[in-house]
């Protein structure tokens, strides 16, 4: 998605998460937005590594799955 292309989406966090985002938007005087993009940007290369679901067959998905 380039520069000023924007679309309204709809994401759901955990009220957890969610909160800390919230926070640190807060402390950044920032929106959930800006922090959210450039969580993505930090993220994006690492989250790139992790195998998709369809890569091994037979295998649960776990999206959604509790993370620690």
């Amino acid at each position: 998605m380039a520069g000023s292309d924007k679309r309204k989406q709809s994401l759901y966090f955990p009220e957890e998460m969610l909160r800390e985002i919230q926070e640190e938007a807060n402390r950044q005087d920032r929106s959930l937005s800006w922090i959210v993009q450039k969580a993505w940007k930090l993220s994006r290369k690492e989250i790139m590594k992790y195998p998709s679901v369809n890569e091994f067959p037979g295998d649960e998905d776990v999206r959604g799955a509790k993370e620690d």
